[in-house]
């Protein structure tokens, strides 16, 4: 079997009866029947059992819309309702393709930066949608039901802490481990079925149980998005999100780097306040800067707190 690196100090109390004298030789067995509850309790954002909750929300969304409701602009400007629910379709399928099957389909050329990354998905993205345009809202409910199914059974058999099928690159990680992968897929399930939400008036997804995992996965691209601006050591920017489904997040500098700090007894040099709504649309560009900075409060160091509007959490 192999582990992570992990302390198992703290976890030893699971492990039975330290007094029997055959104890050394238990802790094998007692550790791999504790391993799945060890790992629980070290993954930083439980995404996992939440799937099938977001992705049955989804299909009672999508069999409640009218035809006028699947032509409805939404805040993603290149596509309606139906597109969003065609690109769902294609995480499912395209998960399932390269992380189970290890079939990578077409494969990037000439990529030499993250720009010529993003304009590779976004050909993908497109590509899919336009062909998607054939089927009919039933069949895409259908398959995103069957689908969906299935790749949740998928990442449950990853193993939290190996390196996960692809980066989170806009997190500014060369590697991330399939937790952090599995966060990632979580949050573009929620955003774009809160794209639909949005755009036909539904109510929104805003509830601690699902919003707060989806924003607390975003908030790994806050301190990516100050790597080229200088501070002292030790200077904090806090941003919070709003009402009881948010929550604070701050980042610390240190020499080289900032370093994302969930504490809240930090002193802030700068700190934003957004709104649980401006946010997911701020940080996946479904709004500009521009656009959401009469929506948020900030004190302190006002250059300092601007820039956390220039968060990115999506491939973009």
């Amino acid at each position: 079997m192999h582990l992570p690196n992990i302390r198992l100090s703290p976890f030893l109390s699971l492990f039975g009866d330290k007094s029997n004298r055959n104890y050394p030789k238990l802790i094998p067995q007692l550790f791999a029947e504790n391993y799945c509850k060890i790992m629980q309790e070290q993954i930083p954002i439980q995404t996992l059992s939440l799937f099938p909750l977001l992705d049955q929300k989804l299909l009672e969304l999508l069999n409640s819309l009218t035809e006028d409701e699947w032509n409805s602009q939404t805040v993603a400007k290149l596509w309606r309702v139906k597109d969003v629910a065609a690109h769902l379709l294609d995480g499912n399928l395209r998960g399932l393709s390269i992380s189970r099957d290890r079939f990578y389909g077409e494969n990037p050329e000439n990529i030499r930066s993250y720009g010529d990354l993003v304009a590779f998905l976004n050909h993908l993205n497109m590509s899919w949608t336009s062909a998607m345009k054939r089927l009919s809202p039933k069949a895409l409910t259908f398959l995103l039901e069957v689908t969906g199914q299935q790749y949740t059974e998928h990442l449950n058999t990853l193993a939290p802490f190996d390196n996960a099928v692809f980066p989170v690159a806009w997190a500014g990680q060369e590697t991330s481990a399939n937790w952090f992968h599995i966060a990632r897929e979580y949050t573009e399930k929620f955003l774009h079925q809160q794209q639909i939400r949005d755009a036909v008036g539904k109510p929104a997804l805003f509830t601690k149980e699902l919003y707060y995992p989806f924003i607390d996965t975003f908030m790994y691209a806050f301190p990516h998005a100050y790597k080229n601006v200088p501070a002292a050591i030790g200077t904090v920017v806090t941003l919070i999100v709003s009402t009881e489904v948010g929550g604070q997040w701050n980042i610390v500098k240190n020499k080289n780097a900032w370093d994302l700090d969930k504490k809240i007894d930090q002193k802030a040099t700068a700190t934003v306040k957004i709104d649980p709504d401006t946010a997911w649309k701020l940080f996946s560009k479904s709004v500009k800067p521009t656009q959401a900075v009469d929506q948020v409060e900030i004190s302190g160091n006002e250059a300092l707190a601007l820039q956390a509007l220039q968060i990115v959490a999506v491939m973009a």
